[in-house]
């Protein structure tokens, strides 16, 4: 806030804040000269004023020479400067008059002017700092100035950020470089840093240093720094901004694979953090080139991937959905981009390391996946791009970061699908080449894999498809009352979970996966959870409440006692949940009549 004028000095024409204090060193040097008392302390607010008057009219020049720059140290030490200005004019005013009666009125006395000409040397300091930001903007070998003014005294990190915002406004580009690598470790440092460089305006810069194609480095400075601020909703969306996620997307389709891999990350935290980008980045089309960067190298040779598919999936949907995959890659284009930037780009990618291929489909596939993560729409466009073959390969093929992320995405769009009818039967047929390939993967990993981070997410993944198996299909039920076994707890529990989407009413073989659960001996590890956490309590009642509205005529269920388990459930657990409680009591009516005709036959 302007104290003189009362206006937010961030507000103010910049015209008028530099103006101002200027002005009012003229009316303090004219009152000076007609001070009556206190003449030589006077004199003394007078020197320093004419200091501060030359300071101030020297920046004026600067900035009179300078295209742009960064205003908000600017704002800040001006305001200041006009504010310390008019106490020192209020003072001096009261020095006009000899009168003893008005020297006793206005109670002016030596530790007023002291008090003045500390604030007035404060603000020479201030405009020292400011002056030597300007004068070493154009210095090469100056580098970044970094020291510490009265203003800014309280907190030394603010005095840096404006520094290092500043340079990247007037410094030459490699100083720029060094200045956003600064700008992302003091970032790196806590999120109060964070908040600062956004607030006092670093993300605009930093932007303009990513949009500099003929520098690489630049490009992934600018990229590196942004994704480091990018790690809540509101900075993410300061990024994103009016055109922010419009130049990130065409960066990114026209830069080379280092810079790619920087944007890449960039767009996933975005993404992770902020709806609103999460949904900009797709209205800008960047989960097409995505899929196109992830599925490089993965069908190139189609003739093996076709051999390899062969007896599994019909070679007439395998070919189409290459020759579909074939037309992204030529028809690939972001914002200005043309085609054959991307065949320049495709040549450039052969050519390089297989460590950046691998680090490039990582960053993409992270992309993706935050990009689908909760967003139906988005999840439907990535199928649309026939991605989903391309995820499910890459599953089979590889290992690490790479896998975990694209097995995470596809378990986002099968938990799309489970709340969406439409998404469910458009990208899950029973026919469908890449829905037989990403199920065939989950109950690979279900099966194989030793860690938890892989297997959960293909149980969780399969239970959201329940409603879209046949009840022929029993090759699915198996591996998830296998898991119910498991020696951790949580996958035994995102078992029961999964089983208790296909045995429950809203799914039509309810009846059939029942008997099937039933089939594979599921009742005794379902009644071994019972003694688990509750949760798990919870969720495998669930399931053998369902099993016995089902199948309750099933000898298992009797072998197993599951009636005087159900009879003996925990009643703190049942009596939180009305309709669990609910279905307790069907389910042990139901096998009361089932026991009862057993007996009678």
């Amino acid at each position: 806030m302007d104290f003189a004028t009362g206006e937010d000095h961030h507000h103010q024409p910049i015209e008028h804040l530099l103006s101002s204090p200027i002005v009012l060193s003229e009316r303090i040097r004219q009152a000076v000269d007609e001070s009556k008392s206190y003449k030589l302390e006077c004199s003394d607010v007078g020197k320093l004023v004419d200091r501060l008057s030359q300071m101030l009219r020297s920046f004026v020049r600067l900035t009179n020479s300078t295209p742009s720059f960064y205003d908000r140290p600017v704002r800040r030490v001006f305001s200041d400067v006009t504010r310390n200005l008019n106490r020192a004019l209020t003072l001096v005013r009261k020095c006009r008059r000899r009168s003893v009666f008005l020297r006793v009125v206005t109670i002016v006395g030596a530790a007023d002017f002291r008090k003045v000409l500390n604030i007035l040397d404060a603000s020479i300091g201030d405009m020292k700092w400011l002056l030597s930001i300007f004068d070493a903007s154009g210095d090469i070998s100056a580098g970044v100035v970094l020291s510490l003014p009265p203003i800014a005294s309280n907190d030394p990190i603010l005095a840096w950020v404006w520094s290092y915002i500043s340079s990247l406004y007037l410094s030459p580009l490699n100083v720029k470089i060094e200045v956003a690598n600064e700008l992302c470790s003091l970032a790196n440092d806590n999120d109060r840093n964070k908040k600062m460089i956004a607030e006092e305006g670093g993300i605009p810069p930093l932007m303009k240093l990513l949009k500099e194609a003929a520098s690489p480095e630049s490009q992934i400075a600018g990229a590196t720094a942004l994704f480091n601020l990018a790690n809540d909703r509101d900075r993410a969306r300061l990024i994103a901004g009016d055109v922010g996620v419009s130049t990130i997307v065409q960066e990114f389709g026209k830069s080379p694979i280092r810079v790619q891999i920087a944007i890449a990350k960039l767009i996933a935290r975005m993404a992770e953090n902020d709806p609103l980008s999460q949904e900009g980045f797709a209205r800008e089309n960047v989960i097409r080139p995505l899929v196109t960067l992830l599925s490089f190298e993965t069908f190139v040779d189609e003739d093996k991937l076709h051999d390899q598919y062969r007896y599994r999936y019909q070679k007439q949907s395998i070919h189409s959905i290459l020759e579909i995959n074939k037309q992204i890659t030529r028809n690939y284009q972001v914002g200005s981009s043309s085609s054959s930037t991307w065949s320049m780009n495709r040549k450039e990618r052969e050519s390089e390391p297989p460590e950046l291929k691998l680090e490039l489909k990582t960053s993409c596939s992270k992309a993706l996946w935050m990009l689908a993560r909760g967003n139906l729409a988005n999840c439907r466009i990535l199928t649309d791009t026939k991605g989903l073959l391309c995820l499910a390969k890459i599953i089979e093929t590889e290992t690490g970061e790479l896998q975990i992320n694209c097995l995470m995405t596809v378990m986002e769009i099968t938990l799309a699908a489970e709340s969406n009818a439409d998404l469910r039967r458009a990208t899950f047929k029973t026919n469908s080449p890449a829905a037989k390939a990403v199920v065939d993967q989950f109950l690979r990993l279900i099966q194989e894999s030793e860690k938890s981070e892989i297997t959960m997410p293909a149980i969780r993944a399969i239970g959201s498809l329940a409603r879209t198996f046949p009840a022929r299909e029993t090759r699915v039920i198996g591996p998830l009352v296998k898991q119910l076994s498991h020696q951790n707890p949580e996958i035994g529990l995102e078992s029961a979970i999964a089983l208790g989407k296909f045995v429950c009413p809203d799914n039509f073989l309810c009846t059939e996966h029942s008997k099937t659960v039933i089939e594979f001996d599921g009742v005794v590890p379902l009644m071994r959870l019972l003694r688990g956490s509750e949760k798990t309590q919870y969720h495998a009642l669930v399931v053998l409440c369902y099993l016995a509205l089902h199948a309750g005529n099933s000898e298992a269920l009797v072998q197993a006692r599951v009636l005087t388990a159900l009879e003996g459930a925990d009643r703190a657990i049942v009596g939180q949940h009305s309709e669990l409680k609910e279905l307790v009591v069907q389910a042990i009516y139901h096998l009361n009549i089932k026991t009862k005709n057993l007996l009678e036959q």
